[in-house]
Formats: C-alpha cells, structure tokens, sequence
C-alpha cells in the first residue's frame, strides 16, 4: 500500500469525521482511561497518523523514563506497515522519524510555564514548525486548571493541536452528571474533545464524550486492539 492510500483509509478518518473535522488547532483534545488501558497506544497511534501526512509532532513525557515512548512508535509503525504492506517502509520510518520531536519533564519539579516556554522556544526560536502536541503522563491531580489554560493559550497562540492523555487512577471510575470522569470535571470547559477508553470483555472501546459544541456520537464505531495497539474500525 502506498502512504496515501494508507492515510486514506486509516480508520482516525472515521475520529476526524465524527469530531466535525478533528480537535482543530488551537484546541486540546483528550484521552482517558483507568491506568494500562491503552492511552500512549491511542496517542502514539494518532501522532502517527500525523506524521504519515508530513505534519510534524512533538511528544511530551511526564513519566520517570520517556525511553519506552520511542518503542511505542517504533512498534506501532512496524504493525502498520506490516499490516497494510506500506511500500518503501523504511524511507517513510526515515521520513516520519525527522518530523518528531520527544521532550520529557518532571511534572513535580518543573514550572508548567518554563515547560511552555521551552515547547515555544523549540517551536519559534528552534524553527521546530509543528503541529500537533502530544502530552502523556500529565497528572491532573497534581495540576490545576490554571496549568492547564497555559498549555492552552499555547495552543491558541501557536495554532497548535493538543492531545494530552489523562489517567483514571479509582478501580471504579466515578462520574459527574454529565458523564465525565470526576477527576477532569474542573477542565471540562476547556477541553474540545473528549474520548474514554472503555475496557469490556476483552475489547477497548473509545467512547466520544465532548465533541467542541456539538452533541456527540453515541458510539464512535473504534476500538483499540490490545494485540497489536491500534485504533480499529469495530464496525
């Protein structure tokens, strides 16, 4: 297959179209599940499918050793391609490994503004022009909405898409009467996209629960295979 019939028929063609056209820049989109469902997969799944169409990412780490977010991509891209049989894959490996950046912070010791002040120095000053943000392992019990809205005046000021990744520690999730996860109810109102990762019987499912101002989808028809750690159509 060749890259752009791969682009073409990813099934995040399906996330975009159901999210009216994707989280857009300028928005943060995000991802959440109780602890070892799937996120990074998810992330790095769609930072991919990014990559695939030339645009460039930058990956940030909160967890204590980002050295496995390299391994992440490096096995989503090996299943990719094997599945779909892309042509000339290690040229394209080449080509997308160009277009990444991974930045790792200590959550607890850094600053949320010298963090973006370094994402806008790489941006800006480093001549790093991207387009998409990837931010795993940030602890929104440890931070505040106020950390949040620098990360999303970034956006806005850099014409930036955010995915970030948000961890559900509780065995039991508990939701508001809105149906969020309790724990992000204060940073609802900033957040475009929202999608949880639903783990039964054997399946994960992504479940759209903010769709920017529209009244989402009751079922996205994706699935996260955790056999191979892609987002699959589950039509």
């Amino acid at each position: 297959m060749l890259k752009n019939e791969l682009i073409k028929n990813s099934p995040l063609r399906i996330l975009e179209k159901s999210v009216h056209g994707g989280v857009g820049r300028g928005n943060i989109g995000v991802l959440a599940a109780r602890q070892g469902v799937g996120k990074t997969a998810c992330l790095v799944h769609i930072a991919t499918d990014k990559l695939f169409q030339g645009k460039h990412v930058i990956h940030v780490s909160f967890a204590a050793s980002p050295s496995h977010i390299i391994s992440w991509y490096e096995d989503i891209f090996e299943e990719l391609s094997r599945r779909l049989n892309l042509e000339n894959a290690m040229d394209v490996h080449d080509e997308l490994v160009k277009n990444r950046v991974i930045m790792n912070f200590n959550q607890e010791g850094v600053p949320i503004e010298k963090v973006a002040a370094s994402l806008r120095s790489m941006i800006k000053d480093g001549g790093f022009s991207t387009d998409c943000l990837i931010i795993d392992g940030y602890d929104f019990e440890r931070g505040s909405p106020a950390d949040f809205l620098v990360l999303k005046q970034l956006a806005a000021d850099l014409e930036l898409e955010i995915w970030f990744s948000a961890s559900l520690r509780e065995k039991e999730v508990s939701f508001d009467a809105q149906g969020f996860p309790a724990l992000l109810t204060p940073y609802v109102e900033h957040i475009a996209v929202f999608i949880y990762l639903k783990s039964e019987e054997g399946v994960i499912r992504l479940e759209l629960k903010k769709d920017h101002e529209h009244i989402p989808q009751a079922d996205l028809h994706l699935k996260l295979d955790p056999k191979i750690l892609l987002i699959m159509d589950d039509k």
